[in-house]
């Protein structure tokens, strides 16, 4: 090379991966355990933030000499000043979520409501007649049991047991089919 040209002409022609390398090698670990102290222990970010300072070192790749230990002082700061602004940019905007879960999103069109009432009717058919009537009656139609018993003819006690003991095999006529009855 002649004497003429300047230093930082030569090192402009440099290729990047010699540039990047002496970066690396001389201030790498020491910007990296920086960055991780000041994100709370977050390797991954830390990475992230030196590779930042990386590039925008190379960006003035012509004026920086990557061995120059009066570099450090001006990587800190640039590493300072990225993890302060990717602190702000995170308070400033809600926290991102991932993907949403379809599953836990459930859209009301009644394929539910409409398997629910087949689940239960098929239920009903195992119970025996007469308590598949007063269930009909009482819950159904809303009869009260006083006006069940005169409908069917039966005394309102009879009434109310039938209830009682309709509700129990319809529970575990549920309970065997998978739905979990109160």
């Amino acid at each position: 090379m002649p004497e003429s040209v300047p230093r930082t002409a030569i090192r402009s022609v440099e290729p990047t991966e010699d540039f990047l390398r002496a970066l690396y090698e001389r201030h790498g670990s020491v910007l990296l355990r920086f960055a991780a102290r000041m994100l709370g222990g977050d390797w991954h970010r830390a990475e992230d933030v030196l590779q930042e300072a990386a590039i925008r070192a190379w960006q003035h790749a012509a004026e920086l000499d990557p061995t120059a230990e009066a570099l450090r002082p001006w990587l800190f700061h640039v590493v300072r000043n990225l993890v302060i602004d990717g602190y702000r940019g995170r308070q400033a905007r809600p926290q991102e979520a991932g993907e949403p879960d379809v599953a836990h999103h459930p859209v009301p069109d009644g394929v539910d409501h409409a398997l629910t009432a087949q689940v239960v009717v098929d239920a009903m058919r195992d119970l025996a007649p007469f308590q598949r009537e007063v269930l009909l009656h009482v819950y159904y139609m809303g009869r009260s049991v006083s006006q069940t018993a005169r409908v069917l003819g039966v005394p309102p006690g009879t009434v109310k047991s039938r209830t009682y003991y309709a509700i129990r095999a319809l529970r575990v006529g549920l309970n065997h089919r998978g739905v979990q009855a109160m």
